[in-house]
């Protein structure tokens, strides 16, 4: 079987520490190149995992050599712009969320996908987690019947990642597009990927930062038990995020979903997710079915759980290049999420509930 070629551009956590150890241990495919606006940081990666060259950009790199797929592992501002370089050059791409800074990018995006017969996939990794991927299974078998609710949160008492993250001219925002995003695509996933119709939100700016400010820039390899990662350091940083923000959609079928997250929050942590419907619910934590039985609710222990997501994920893109599928995360999914987030956004701004219609 001839091995898939695989280029990275952005060198920091999310491409060492999950993406470069599924690689690895795969014998399908190769990572010829590396990229990085940070030259010695895409030149130390490429000698860690012995990759046969480096470059300090995405276009020296896409000049340079042909990969099948570009995997984007930049900060966010810079995702459609390398996406879209990518997806002009005819490669396929798998990209970190969010898709994007705002609307226009991420529809310029699937302009350049479409337009060049790429496959493109929005790594959102929960929902490649054995236990989403076994809940949709019974959603789409008609066992939670009308499924009419969700429910998820993903909120840290004290979170706050380290370096660009808090910076929302590199990042987009703070725990909505760093973790929210997470949960809200999962429950959204498991509820069938609904159309959204409107979103009422708040995003609140109240506590701000609490570190110490001598180390609010420390960069560093290691994520912290509390799972924060820590990107680079930035010269003209300014911590203008989110604390926490909360809010629910509604989808054209009916359907409701109630979401909230935080970096910092005076309250517990929380990290759960649970849909419902007509017929039966579920739980992911703890993984558990709740079906009716005329009067009363039974419980089921459900088999599965969160599993090996990022190589999931990964195996997913793999399939789909080699077998001519389109991946579940797709750019039309990956816009519609972002017409999501933007949403929050715009909702918390104006103080009222907004469309999120086409």
């Amino acid at each position: 079987m001839e091995k898939i070629k695989i280029a990275i551009v952005g060198t920091g956590n999310i491409a060492k520490s999950a993406h470069m150890p599924v690689y690895k241990k795969r014998d399908d495919v190769e990572v010829i190149a590396c990229a990085d606006i940070d030259f010695e940081k895409a030149r130390a990666f490429a000698a860690q995992f012995d990759i046969p060259a480096a470059y300090a950009s995405v276009e020296e790199l896409l000049a340079s050599c042909k990969p099948d797929f570009v995997d984007v592992c930049t900060w966010p501002a810079a995702h459609a712009p390398v996406a879209i370089a990518a997806a002009n050059a005819g490669c396929h791409v798998m990209c970190e969320k969010p898709i994007c800074h705002n609307l226009a990018d991420a529809l310029a995006l699937k302009e350049a996908v479409l337009k060049n017969g790429v496959k493109f996939m929005l790594a959102v990794p929960l929902r490649y987690g054995d236990s989403a991927v076994k809940a949709r299974q019974l959603v789409d078998e008609g066992v939670l019947g009308d499924v009419y609710y969700g429910k998820t949160a993903y909120v840290r008492q004290r979170g706050i990642p380290g370096g660009w993250f808090s910076c929302s001219k590199y990042s987009g925002g703070g725990p909505i597009i760093d973790i929210g995003v997470h949960r809200i695509d999962l429950a959204w996933y498991m509820m069938g990927c609904p159309k959204p119709v409107s979103v009422l939100a708040s995003a609140v700016y109240k506590i701000g930062d609490y570190r110490d400010e001598t180390k609010v820039d420390t960069v560093s390899d290691e994520v912290s038990a509390n799972n924060e990662w820590t990107g680079a350091q930035v010269a003209d940083y300014k911590f203008d995020v989110e604390d926490s923000a909360s809010g629910v959609f509604r989808f054209e079928n009916g359907a409701q979903l109630l979401f909230e997250t935080a970096w910092t929050f005076n309250g517990p942590d929380n990290n759960t997710t649970q849909i419902a419907g007509d017929k039966a619910g579920i739980t992911l934590e703890p993984f558990k079915l709740y079906k009716a039985d005329g009067k009363d609710l039974v419980e089921e222990t459900l088999e599965g759980d969160l599993g090996d997501f990022f190589g999931n994920e990964i195996a997913h893109f793999i399939d789909c290049i080699r077998n001519d599928r389109t991946p579940s995360s797709s750019i039309e999914q990956a816009v519609q999420l972002q017409r999501m987030l933007v949403g929050i956004y715009e909702s918390s701004k104006l103080g009222r509930e907004v469309s999120l219609k086409d």
